[in-house]
């Protein structure tokens, strides 16, 4: 089941995220989050209007998705760089592209452009994933991080959506 995240869900998304810190090359940081900062990143996405996204399998969250601004500046605002991590224990069974799937719905109805995915560029399976939901290749950014030991090379992956009806600076 995939809804909307809850504070109640925080503990959960820590575990996954502080598994995807430790334990792979998805999260370009080495040390490991408190509730406190999960909270914080919570409170941050919810105030700017942006979705957190649960998927709910045996009564636990065993993934989470979000998007976010993919640059500060005014004239980005209409390209969103997602986010998509699933319990290790889990992988491989479809909820990363359920996930994604609705943060696409989700970006659409709210009107953007361009949904972004930076993706470590050894990473086949989210790059075949995003792919199969027609993502294209637009860039990589070679050494980009360093992490446990090597470098690591970040590669960018674009959706364009329909965007907004009438778009505007402000």
């Amino acid at each position: 089941m995939i809804r909307e995240a809850t504070k109640e869900d925080l503990m959960d998304i820590l575990d996954i995220y502080n598994d995807a810190i430790l334990n792979t090359t998805v999260v370009y940081t080495y040390k490991s989050e408190t509730l406190e900062d999960r909270a914080v990143w919570y409170n941050q996405k919810l105030d700017q209007g942006y979705p957190i996204l649960v998927c709910e399998q045996d009564n636990r969250v065993v993934g989470f998705a979000s998007f976010g601004p993919f640059r500060a500046w005014p004239a980005y605002k209409y390209s969103i760089e997602h986010s998509i991590y699933v319990n290790r224990k889990y992988r491989r069974r479809g909820i990363g592209a359920s996930l994604l799937k609705e943060l696409i719905t989700i970006a659409t109805k709210k009107g953007y452009m361009t949904l972004i995915g930076g993706i470590e560029a050894t990473n086949e399976k989210s790059i075949i994933m995003h792919k199969n939901f027609g993502f294209t290749h637009s860039g990589t950014i070679e050494k980009a991080g360093f992490k446990f030991n090597q470098w690591l090379d970040l590669a960018f992956y674009q959706l364009l959506l329909n965007g907004p009806e009438t778009p505007i600076e402000d």
